[in-house]
């Protein structure tokens, strides 16, 4: 991992970015940079687009920052591993906190799901990519994990590209060492779609259409029922460490 700059503020700006552009600054930009972090003209932050990088940025303005002046080129682009996190939403501040881990951990695609037990009628999408901006500002993350619009259970599985493998958290699998599962099932290159239920477990017949489907591995995390964000975090550190990019091997 390269040296990361943990100290001086750093802002998403939806723009492009290179040496030399200016940049007006939002209304609530402006404010977080004057009021909340009382920056003013001439000093600097680090910007970000999801697309081009990280670049240093100076702060210009009279009464309040207005604008941006780009400089130099911190960090070049990358990108995520090519995996899905796939859930049925769970409520308010429980949905915030595991769209912010699956952002941190790496996931490149948030997929809600809407199951029989989904206790959530409503999913706000635009809350959920505000958070991922969030996150992603604060971990220094350079590339936006991209959040899908919700979907039923059985009409995503429809559409999935069945190459891809699907890893399947169910409390009621036999599988006791979920790690090793992994390794063993690890995928050829074409994706990973990581796949937990709501609070109320799934219903029989998801079950059922769930274990029908092809390059499926189907896992237990532990001998203990865990809340449904727990196993968000859970899965996806599995995954990652298993067959992820915390193990490039």
């Amino acid at each position: 991992m390269p040296d990361l700059d943990f100290r001086t503020p750093r802002l998403f700006i939806d723009a492009p970015l290179k040496e030399g552009e200016r940049i007006a600054l939002e209304r609530d930009q402006s404010n977080y940079l004057g009021n909340v972090l009382r920056l003013s003209a001439g000093e600097s932050i680090l910007v970000f687009n999801g697309r081009d990088g990280e670049w240093q940025a100076q702060i210009e303005g009279h009464k309040r920052p207005d604008q941006l002046t780009i400089g130099i080129r911190q960090r070049a682009q990358d990108s995520l591993p090519d995996i899905a996190y796939v859930f049925a939403p769970l409520k308010h501040a429980r949905l915030d906190y595991i769209v912010q881990k699956a952002v941190e951990m790496g996931a490149a695609l948030l997929q809600p799901v809407v199951t029989r037990h989904t206790q959530v009628s409503r999913v706000n999408v635009e809350r959920m990519r505000a958070n991922v901006i969030e996150a992603a500002e604060q971990c220094r993350i350079l590339s936006l994990a991209a959040v899908a619009e919700p979907l039923a259970l059985d009409r995503y599985l429809g559409q999935r590209d069945a190459k891809r493998l699907l890893v399947f958290c169910d409390e009621a699998s036999e599988v006791t060492a979920p790690l090793q599962a992994l390794q063993a099932a690890r995928s050829a290159g074409s994706g990973i779609d990581i796949l937990i239920g709501p609070e109320g477990g799934f219903a029989e017949e998801e079950r059922a259409l769930l274990l029908r489907q092809p390059n499926i591995k189907r896992l237990s995390l532990g001998p203990r029922i865990l809340r449904a964000d727990t196993a968000g975090v859970a899965a996806l550190a599995l995954v990652q460490a298993a067959i992820g990019d915390w193990n490039p091997g």
